[in-house]
């Protein structure tokens, strides 16, 4: 019954959305801009618009993109104004105004003069999960960026989804493949002088990516450089024994990790699920044991957003679509602070703020705010019947051994379509 419900509030709201919104238009006196850099072991895709695709390329492929975001009167804060027609208005829609793809050298030049505007020299690296089309990873990059007031230079760090929810198994091992690639931006950043600090984003399954490349990096070079400051897990689709494998393979000398939960988080229940019913990182209870001992004798910082009433409703995408949170912890990371429960009382903040409840485990706590979200695309759509099939049983339970690619990972976007 689980994954029915999830099915069905996938549907909500999902058609009517264009695609191939990337295609540049003049830009609008009244909106605000977002530069930002892209890495992708995405191949190119046939139509501008698009600009990549969900393939695989045998090469990593950067652009350089400038998103407008349209005045705070006709958009919320939290929120992805998405164009209802082509070509976008940049006065009402989020919208292109610049999408060149570059070469190596042109990327890292691009960086380079980005990080000296920081007024900190610090990077911010995005990492989104499953079921994400390229334009879903841009924009919701850019409405993060932008909402949070964060002055890094933007990094987005996208790897090959096919924005399908049956495309489950091929993304999972598309993170997989791009495990080299991430660990290759983050060699390069440990290495630039320029950069002085690296903070790092990451939603559902785009953790597992994260994670990999820095356990990689770390193994590689005997532990992590100190200039990678913080690691955001924002909804981790991460099972819970390998996370702590992951950190020890990283070694003593670790960035302040961050850790956001839900434990109403419907996307990480199925997910759990479909992965041997072994607890999904994003969905524990941090008072209770043993994460509770594991998570404070690893330095790590967990705020429990359960009873915030925001985001999807799948209760997966809270992050972003809160603006009391986005404010508040983007006003705190302009301001160069690290935020932790002791000093600036962050649970109580956000409890005030959010009209919701918020613990802390253990002593630190970085930025973190959500991440993209996507739509259901027609084809998917189209196969629903013969989905629910697969895996629902006669009662409405998931039938034992099927092959479940769900709707596991799609937080409310437009106006209620799910995503990872």
């Amino acid at each position: 019954m689980m994954v029915v419900g999830l099915l069905a509030m996938s549907l909500v709201a999902c058609a009517g959305r264009p695609t191939g919104v990337l295609q540049p238009v003049a830009a609008s006196p009244t909106a605000s801009q977002v530069e930002m850099l892209v890495t992708t072991t995405r191949s190119q895709a046939a139509k501008p618009g698009e600009m990549f695709s969900g393939e695989r390329a045998l090469e990593p492929n950067f652009a350089e993109i400038t998103v407008s975001i349209p005045p705070a009167n006709v958009r919320k804060v939290g929120e992805v104004a998405w164009p209802r027609k082509l070509p976008p208005n940049p006065a009402k829609d989020f919208a292109a105004v610049k999408a060149e793809e570059v070469d190596r050298p042109t990327a890292e030049s691009w960086l380079s003069a980005s990080v000296r505007k920081s007024p900190d020299r610090s990077v911010l690296v995005f990492i989104h999960g499953f079921n994400n089309e390229f334009e879903d990873a841009v924009f919701r990059f850019a409405q993060i960026v932008h909402d949070s007031g964060a002055h890094s230079a933007p990094v987005l760090a996208t790897w090959p989804s096919r924005g399908s929810l049956l495309a489950y198994g091929y993304d999972r091992e598309s993170t997989n493949y791009t495990r080299n690639e991430v660990e290759r931006l983050f060699q390069y950043l440990a290495r630039d002088a320029e950069v002085k600090e690296v903070s790092i984003l990451a939603h559902s399954m785009g953790n597992w990516l994260a994670l990999e490349s820095l356990r990689q990096m770390a193994i590689r070079n005997g532990g992590l450089p100190v200039k990678f400051k913080n690691v955001m897990l924002a909804a981790p689709d991460v099972d819970v024994d390998v996370f702590r494998s992951q950190i020890i393979d990283m070694g003593a000398v670790r960035p302040r990790f961050t850790l956001f939960v839900s434990r109403d988080d419907r996307a990480l229940a199925v997910s759990r699920r479909v992965w041997g019913n072994v607890a999904r990182l994003g969905a524990i209870d941090p008072e209770q044991s043993p994460y509770k001992e594991e998570l404070a004798a690893n330095d790590i910082a967990v705020i429990d957003l359960t009873k915030v009433k925001a985001g999807d409703k799948l209760h997966h995408s809270k992050f972003a679509e809160s603006p009391e949170i986005v404010r508040l912890i983007g006003t705190r990371l302009s301001s160069g602070q690290t935020l932790t429960d002791s000093k600036l009382g962050l649970g109580d903040h956000i409890v005030a703020a959010a009209t919701g409840a918020a613990s802390t485990v253990g002593t630190t706590a970085g930025l973190i705010v959500s991440a993209p979200v996507a739509i259901v695309d027609q084809n998917t759509r189209q196969n629903y019947a013969r989905h629910i099939e697969a895996v629902v049983g006669p009662s409405g339970g998931v039938s034992p051994g099927a092959a479940t690619t769900d709707c596991t990972n799609r937080g409310q976007s437009r106006t209620g379509s799910c995503s990872r």
